[in-house]
């Protein structure tokens, strides 16, 4: 069973997605402050439902030491509506952003996306560039000449896609769609705040990229040169 926390204040807001998630057969704790979370994540979860507005600690903190020990999904639900907001919040680590007032079956069906992203997939490494980075499909781990780099599932899935078809151009639209399952406004300024996030992980640097390059008016190609296996 799939353990869900859900870091939200407003009881009637977290008693509603706990039903829903329960639902569906997950198994769901609420934290109504940023101190109960910080103690419950230890206990190990799937998934994070993040509000950002908490009365003792803000959203932002809690994701931020979230993503210093593990690199499960977040969702954030906020009343930010803005798509600085979003861009911002998706900047701090967070796989997901829904706004208040939101729809609890939608919700429930992110939920799902994420979690499905984040299953195992065949074992195999990616060597690029005589071994400079690689990316291990079973564990989700990218190592950068011997650095090993931490990237959120959403950041994962996205570098995973476009180094599965080196040169292929990918548009926003298209990388949206593939690593959240469905389209959402503000889509451009969301791919563009993760692939500026994997870029500085990996130490790729966006003046002259040797792994992801910006393709003006269409969208991102990977670069990189696979090893003979």
């Amino acid at each position: 069973m799939k353990k869900v926390l859900i870091i939200e204040d407003e009881a009637k807001i977290a008693d509603v997605v706990k039903a829903y998630l329960e639902r569906e057969g997950f198994e769901v704790s609420i934290a109504e402050s940023g101190e109960k979370a910080l103690r419950l994540i230890k206990d190990g979860y799937n998934l994070i439902i993040l509000d950002l507005m908490l009365p003792d600690i803000d959203g932002e903190s809690i994701c931020a030491a979230i993503r210093e020990i593990s690199d499960l999904p977040i969702i954030m639900l906020t009343a930010k509506s803005s798509e600085d907001d979003r861009v911002r919040g998706l900047g701090m680590g967070a796989d997901d952003y829904i706004v208040k007032p939101f729809s609890a079956r939608e919700l429930v069906a992110r939920v799902k996306a994420h979690l499905r992203r984040t299953k195992k997939t065949e074992d195999r490494i990616l060597s690029f560039n005589n071994g400079l980075l690689k990316i291990d499909t079973q564990s989700m781990e990218v190592i950068k000449g011997t650095s090993r780099i931490a990237l959120t599932p959403t950041e994962f899935k996205i570098l995973i896609t476009l180094a599965e078809r080196p040169q292929n151009v990918f548009s926003r639209s298209q990388l949206v769609n593939i690593v959240q399952g469905f389209d959402f406004e503000g889509y451009d300024r969301v791919i563009d705040a993760h692939i500026k996030n994997i870029r500085h992980k990996i130490g790729d640097d966006m003046q002259n990229p040797v792994f992801i390059k910006t393709v003006y008016g269409a969208g991102y190609r990977f670069t990189g040169t696979p090893d003979l296996s």
